[in-house]
């Protein structure tokens, strides 16, 4: 069966998702669709006073007992979720690859499978994780006790929209929070679907509660909210800056940011090449570069890089590019004609610099916002295409002689999110892995895996706090030291 549908067909859920219900709005940001570049819809924009609404009904639901509730409970609850959102894939799929950059044949089996998985991982951290005992002194008894935050807002961005919804909801959910989410106003509809089966499955209704609109309106009026007790936000850099500043601002309080990333990958002469060339192109390739982890950065030793460009320029080609909604298209459109442009700006700027274009560097010849995949040469560390973050399918690569060479080529002045290593020799590797600062760091491959447990969070200016893993739970509950005198 194939999984291309007709976008014009699609009844697209649009509105504020408050207490379970779809509000309806006035026309607000216009919409256009990546694979063809054709209006489509209007986003509306949450002022102040609808993110308020928001908010106090997130409060309610939440103080109705959500937090307080049997902690099995809660896992039951989000168990049914994820077995609806597998259920309903295929809807959920033409949602996102209508207006996203996300194919609908990589969505079902993909995104939102993953999705699902990951919110059983954190389904079955409520009734698992809790406090601890402290040694105190003979007579008295010392013990840290959790308690949920209360209302947690969310702000996901365009890239993966139902997995990073997936990201802030499940441990935030789990760890008896409720949730305002303000998903990108490019990419909504999946993100409101989905709170809409989270009512279905016996989740109180507002306990999910999504507003629409832009960063400078809906992010800062949420992020600033008085009643917002935690922020989570996954984003640019600079976004994440913005919303620092707007909360210290408004006061304090919690956040966890997943920012930028321009990941370097480490090729040693005595590499696996075509492992090393497999990785490094899918890294690239996938969802057209549009991935705060895509490893952007090769650094190869000198005497191999040659061979390894040759075999990343025959992986590097676009394989089946097309409009999202067919079910044979594998490389994605970029997200909006501007951030094309920013792609073709940076590129000029690289090459006027003295770098050479090995592949790609062009837009490809057909309707929608399409970039060929892009391999640059001749680039020294100052060059921008080395230091900004593209956020595009454009790899550059660097020469080095030297282990410590290429660890100091594989220092980034701001991010620090991911890198790759590729070596057969294990305690290079492991010397690698020490030096190099990156909140992740993968050996002889790149990328995430479907291992929920292991955390993702980046060093310096890539982010605060931790994705996945144990830490996300945690880091939805609020930690009360308690001392008793027996």
């Amino acid at each position: 069966m194939t999984n291309s549908f007709d976008p014009d067909s699609i009844e697209l859920p649009i509105g504020h998702l408050i207490d379970g219900e779809l509000l309806p709005t006035n026309d607000g940001l216009a919409m256009h669709r990546p694979s063809d570049g054709a209006e489509y819809a209007h986003c509306p924009v949450a002022d102040a006073e609808m993110v308020d609404r928001a908010v106090q009904s997130a409060r309610r639901a939440q103080a109705a007992g959500w937090g307080s509730a049997v902690p099995r409970d809660r896992t039951r609850a989000l168990q049914r979720w994820a077995d609806l959102i597998e259920s309903h894939a295929r809807e959920l799929a033409q949602l996102e690859a209508l207006c996203s950059t996300r194919p609908v044949s990589q969505l079902a089996a993909g995104d939102i499978a993953v999705t699902a998985e990951q919110i059983r991982f954190f389904a079955e951290l409520a009734d698992k994780e809790g406090g601890d005992l402290a040694p105190t002194a003979q007579g008295s008894l010392g013990m840290t006790v959790t308690e949920p935050y209360g209302v947690v807002g969310a702000i996901t961005p365009w890239n993966f929209p139902i997995s990073m919804a997936g990201w802030k909801l499940g441990p935030a959910l789990a760890a008896g929070n409720a949730v305002v989410l303000k998903p990108s106003e490019m990419t909504p509809f999946s993100s409101i679907r989905m709170a809409q089966l989270a009512v279905q499955a016996g989740i109180p209704a507002g306990l999910i509660n999504v507003v629409l609109g832009d960063g400078p309106v809906t992010g800062t009026a949420l992020t600033g909210h008085g009643q917002i007790a935690k922020v989570s936000f996954t984003g640019s850099t600079a976004a994440g800056q913005a919303i620092m500043g707007n909360i210290a601002r408004c006061g304090t309080k919690p956040v966890t940011l997943e920012l930028g990333g321009k990941s370097p990958q480490i090729v040693f002469a005595d590499a696996d090449l075509d492992l090393a060339a497999d990785n490094i192109a899918r890294s690239i390739v996938f969802n057209a570069g549009q991935a705060c982890v895509a490893g952007s950065r090769v650094i190869a030793h000198a005497s191999i890089a040659d061979d390894l460009a040759a075999r990343l320029m025959a992986r590097m080609q676009p394989d089946r590019p097309g409009p999202t909604w067919q079910g044979d298209t594998a490389y994605s459109p970029i997200i909006s004609e501007k951030q094309r442009q920013r792609i073709a700006g940076i590129l000029g700027q690289a090459v006027d610099g003295g770098a050479e274009v090995l592949c790609g560097g062009h837009a490809l010849d057909r309707a929608g916002y399409f970039f060929a995949p892009t391999l640059l040469d001749g680039v020294d560390q100052n060059s921008p295409a080395v230091q900004q973050e593209i956020f595009g399918p454009v790899l550059t690569l660097q020469r080095f002689d030297t282990e410590e060479e290429a660890l100091a080529l594989s220092d980034h002045p701001i991010y620090g999110l991911c890198a790759g290593i590729f070596t057969r020799d294990l305690s290079r590797a492991l010397r690698a892995m020490k030096r190099v600062q990156a909140g992740t760091v993968w050996i002889n491959r790149y990328g995430r895996s479907r291992d929920h447990i292991l955390p993702t969070g980046g060093y310096r200016q890539s982010g605060i706090g931790k994705d996945l893993g144990r830490e996300a739970y945690h880091a939805n509950r609020q930690s009360k030291t308690v001392l008793i005198d027996i």
